[in-house]
């Protein structure tokens, strides 16, 4: 957990961290029976997120190949995917596409997701058949309910493309005071396999505050400490536009590996 001096200020609560998605997914479901072709809502859509987070990837597989990496490269067939917070299962699917074919889990808190998920997975190929998808609350499950078979100790490429931002718009309070987002790193790095990733995607933070949230500002940790830690391993690029003298962009992917 980042300490509360080094940490970004809050944001403020809004319906998006509280929202009943069960009334949307169902909607989505219904109109995905009715037509396949609507797969319901991808998140950053208009960023074109989706796309180069999986062109982000398929560069560093590429990279890998390249430098003889060993191990610990990435590699299409071999490369275990969890996707936080996965809707629709269109990243995961988006990563099947380009010939990632590694075990593919993608979870989600809200079961009509995971139905959603699951019948658009049964509308496409054989391929997208192989995607699985669990019903699991990822601030408050059991971890050892996705840390199972080949990834007991951790997953290759961990991906959450506006489920931070929901968590972070969440009001809610445990029983310490904190919020559900100053909890959540904790949780990844229990998800990520030493020389791991984790790629996520904000509309919400800036790359400086994701770095801040998870990277502790690229502070390293001691030896002893058990889960690691996470060190910035890359960004994505979007356009930019630059307002009274300022120069910024909507969206934010940074790349964390973990030490």
């Amino acid at each position: 957990m980042c300490p509360a001096e080094n940490r970004p200020a809050h944001l403020e609560p809004s319906e998006l961290g509280t929202k009943d998605w069960d009334k949307l997914y169902t909607n989505e479901i219904s109109n995905h029976a009715a037509d396949p072709s609507d797969v319901g809502t991808v998140w950053f859509d208009d960023s074109d997120a989706e796309a180069k987070m999986v062109d982000f990837l398929c560069d560093l597989a590429d990279a890998d190949a390249d430098a003889d990496a060993g191990s610990g490269a990435l590699t299409k067939p071999a490369t275990s995917l969890l996707d936080l917070g996965c809707g629709n299962g269109s990243l995961l699917f988006a990563l099947r596409d380009e010939d990632w074919t590694g075990r593919a889990l993608g979870v989600d808190y809200s079961p009509q997701s995971v139905a959603l998920a699951r019948q658009v997975a049964a509308s496409k190929d054989s391929t997208a058949d192989a995607v699985e998808f669990r019903e699991w609350d990822i601030i408050g499950g059991p971890t050892d309910a996705v840390l199972d078979g080949a990834q007991r100790g951790g997953w290759d490429v961990v991906l959450d493309k506006g489920t931070f931002d929901a968590i972070s718009l969440s009001d809610e309070h445990d029983a310490h005071g904190r919020r559900p987002c100053e909890g959540y790193r904790a949780r990844v790095l229990r998800l990520v396999r030493r020389g791991g990733l984790f790629l996520v995607t904000s509309c919400n933070w800036t790359e400086e505050e994701l770095t801040t949230w998870f990277a502790h500002g690229g502070e390293r940790p001691s030896a002893a400490g058990e889960d690691g830690g996470l060190e910035v391993a890359g960004r994505v690029q979007y356009r930019t536009f630059s307002f009274g003298g300022a120069k910024g962009q909507t969206i934010s992917t940074m790349c964390f590996k973990k030490i």
